[in-house]
C-alpha cells in the first residue's frame, strides 16, 4: 500500500554463476553462486542446488553442529541486519516526503531508488569475478563497500535535513535525495551480493541451510528499524503521546541522528570483520555453471532469445499494471488524508506472522505440475482489492476527528492489508515456482536470477509510471479567484497569491485505480490464458543450447 506495508517484489536476486577469475589472475574452481529472499521474500529461497553438489573432497568433512558455527551464523544475521537498514530509510522517505506535499511526479521520480536490487543482475559477474585474493573473494567487496556505506551515512547525516527542506524556506530536493538515496540502494545492492556469496562458503555443508533462516530474519530486523522504529521515534506526535511526559516539538531522534548512529555502527563493524573473520579457504569445488564475465552476459542473452523465455518476459512484464495504483499510490494517499505515517508503519507489525506463514500454505497448491493456475485464480480477487483500496481512500475523511481516527477505521486499513497480502503471496509464491520449474539445472543460478529479475521489473515499472499519472490525471479548480486556473504550479501560486485557493475536483488516483483495474481484468481475459499455457511447453523448450 506504500513504500513502508506495500510488498516490494522479490527485490533481491540470484546472480549468476560464481566467478574466480582474481586481480591475481588465479583460475580455480568456484562455490556455488546463492539465492536468498529479501525482507518481502519470507520464503527462504537459499540456493537449494548448494546442497546437491558432487564433493569429490567430502572425506575430509566432517559433520558440524550449528553450534560450531554459531559465531559464523550470527556474524551472518548481523550482515542481513546491516543491509536491512538501508532499505528501511529508503522506504521511508516518500511517506516523509508526502507530508511535506511533494508531487506525486516528485514521488515517481523517488520510486527509482528502489530499482537497484533488481536490477543488480547487470554488475553481480563484475563481484563474483573480480577480487583480491590475498584478502578473500567476498571481503574484497564486502569491507569496501561497507566502508562507504558508512562514510556515506554520516556525510549524508549532515546533509539530509537541507535535502529534505527541513531549513527554514526550503522545499525538498527531490532530485538530490534520489540520487543520493539511489547510490546508497546501489552499496547495499552490491553489499547483498558479497553477503550472499559468503553466506554459502562461510558456513558448513550441513548448516548452509541457516544462509536463509539469517537472511530472512536478518534483513526484516534491519528495514524494522531503519523503517517501522524510525518513523515511530521520529514522530513528535507518537513520541509525546506514547514516550514522554512532558511534550517536545521534535521526535525522540531525527533521520539525521539516525544516518550518523548507523554510519558508525557500518565502520566500527567493518572493521571488526575486516580484521578479525576470516574467508574459509577449504571450500568445496562444484561445476562451473560459466566460464568468465562475458560468457555470462552471452548467456542470458542466449536465455531471452528462446521463444518460451521471450514470451513469458513479455507477459510477466505488463501482468502486473492492473494493481500498480494500488500499491504504489494507496499509502501515500492515505497520509495525504490525514493518516499519521508512524501509524501506517506500525500496521506491517501484526501481518509479518501472516507473512510468515502464507508461502507454507500456498506452497502446497504451486508444488504441482502447474502452479500459474494458482497464479491465474488469485488475480482478479488482487485487482477487486484495487478497487476496495479506492474506497478505503475515500472513505479516510469521512472518519477522521480532531483526535485522529478510530480504532475501527485501523482494523479495516489492517484487515484490507491482510486480504491483499493472501492474494499477493498466492501469485508471488505461484511465480517463483513456476520460474524454478522451468529453469534449466545446468545452468540454474543464472537463468532464476533472469526470470526473477524480469519479475521485479514487472512490478517496479508499472509502480513508477502510476506515481507519474496520478498528478496529470487529478482536476483542480480555482475558487475564490476569477478566471485562475490550477493545471500547472505556477497556475496554482496565481491563484493563491490572488486570494483564491485550489479545490480538486477530481482526483487523478480514483481515475488511475479504476483504469488499472480494468487493464487487469483485460490481461487476465486475453493474455492470462496464454500465461498458463507456457506450463504445457515441453522441458525442451526451456533448455538453453550451449557451446561449452
Amino acid at each position: 500500500m506504500s513504500p513502508t506495508i506495500s510488498y516490494k517484489d522479490s527485490s533481491r536476486q540470484r546472480r549468476p554463476g560464481s566467478y574466480h577469475q582474481s586481480m591475481d589472475m588465479e583460475i580455480k574452481p568456484p562455490p556455488p553462486a546463492p539465492y536468498m529472499g529479501n525482507h518481502t521474500e519470507r520464503l527462504g529461497e537459499d540456493d537449494t542446488e548448494a546442497l546437491l553438489q558432487e564433493h569429490d573432497s567430502a572425506s575430509y568433512m566432517v559433520p558440524r553442529g550449528y553450534r560450531a558455527e554459531l559465531g559464523s551464523i550470527l556474524l551472518l544475521l548481523f550482515l542481513y541486519v546491516l543491509q536491512g537498514i538501508p532499505l528501511g530509510l529508503a522506504g521511508s522517505i516518500p511517506l516523509i516526503l508526502q507530508s511535506k506535499n511533494v508531487s506525486y511526479k516528485g514521488q515517481a521520480f523517488f520510486s527509482f531508488v528502489f530499482w537497484p536490487f533488481s536490477l543488480k543482475l547487470l554488475w553481480a559477474p563484475l563481484v563474483d569475478a573480480v577480487y583480491f585474493k590475498s584478502f578473500g573473494r567476498r571481503k574484497s567487496w564486502l569491507v569496501p563497500t561497507q566502508y562507504i556505506l558508512g562514510f556515506f551515512m554520516m556525510y549524508l547525516s549532515t546533509q539530509v535535513d537541507f535535502l529534505l527542506g527541513d531549513v527554514e524556506g526550503k522545499s525538498p530536493d527531490v532530485v538530490a535525495l534520489t540520487v543520493t538515496f539511489f547510490l546508497f540502494e546501489f552499496l547495499a545492492a552490491t553489499q547483498d551480493i558479497a553477503v550472499d556469496g559468503w553466506a554459502l562458503t562461510m558456513l558448513s555443508r550441513e548448516n548452509v541451510g541457516y544462509a536463509s533462516t539469517c537472511n530472512s530474519v536478518g534483513q526484516t530486523t534491519g528495514y524494522f528499524l531503519g523503517n517501522v522504529l524510525f518513523l515511530a521515534l521520529e514522530s513528535a506526535s507518537f513520541c509525546n503521546k506514547y514516550l514522554r511526559f512532558q511534550p517536545q516539538p521534535k521526535g525522540i531522534v531525527t533521520l539525521s541522528d539516525f544516518l550518523f548512529f548507523w554510519g558508525a555502527v557500518f565502520l566500527i563493524t567493518t572493521t571488526l570483520v575486516a580484521l578479525l573473520k576470516k574467508e574459509n579457504k577449504e571450500v568445496t569445488t562444484s561445476k562451473e555453471e560459466t566460464k568468465g564475465i562475458t560468457d555470462t552476459y552471452k548467456l542470458l542473452f542466449s536465455i531471452v532469445r528462446m521463444p518460451a523465455v521471450l514470451t513469458f518476459c513479455i507477459l510477466i512484464l505488463t501482468a502486473k499494471v492492473g494493481f500498480s495504483a494500488a500499491d504504489a499510490v494507496t499509502g501515500l494517499k492515505l497520509v495525504e488524508e490525514g493518516v499519521p505515517k508512524e501509524h501506517l508503519a506500525l500496521l506491517a507489525v501484526p501481518i509479518v506472522p501472516l507473512q510468515i506463514i502464507l508461502p507454507l500454505i500456498i506452497s502446497k497448491y504451486t508444488a504441482g505440475p502447474q502452479p500459474l493456475n494458482t497464479f491465474y485464480k488469485a488475480m482478479p480477487f488482487r485487482l477487486l482489492i484495487g478497487l476496495e483500496f479506492a474506497l478505503l481512500v475515500w472513505w479516510t475523511p469521512k472518519v477522521q476527528h480532531e483526535g485522529g481516527f478510530p480504532i475501527y477505521y485501523y482494523i479495516v486499513v489492517l484487515l484490507s492489508y491482510a486480504l491483499h497480502q493472501i492474494t499477493l503471496y498466492s501469485m508471488y509464491v505461484a511465480i517463483m515456482a513456476f520460474n524454478a520449474k522451468v529453469s534449466d539445472p545446468l545452468i540454474g543460478g543464472t537463468y532464476m536470477t533472469l526470470l526473477n529479475t524480469v519479475s521485479n521489473l514487472g512490478g517496479n515499472w508499472p509502480a513508477t509510471v502510476a506515481l507519474w499519472l496520478v498528478d496529470p490525471l487529478t482536476v483542480k479548480e480555482c475558487i475564490g479567484a476569477q478566471e485562475q486556473s490550477c493545471g500547472t504550479t505556477a497556475a496554482a501560486e496565481l491563484c493563491t497569491k490572488l486570494g483564491g485557493s485550489c479545490v480538486t475536483t477530481l482526483d487523478g488516483y480514483y481515475v488511475e485505480s479504476i483504469i488499472c483495474v480494468a487493464l487487469g481484468f483485460v490481461w487476465w481475459f486475453l493474455l492470462g490464458p496464454k500465461l498458463k499455457k507456457l506450463q504445457d511447453e515441453g522441458q525442451s523448450s526451456w533448455k538453453c543450447k550451449r557451446t561449452n
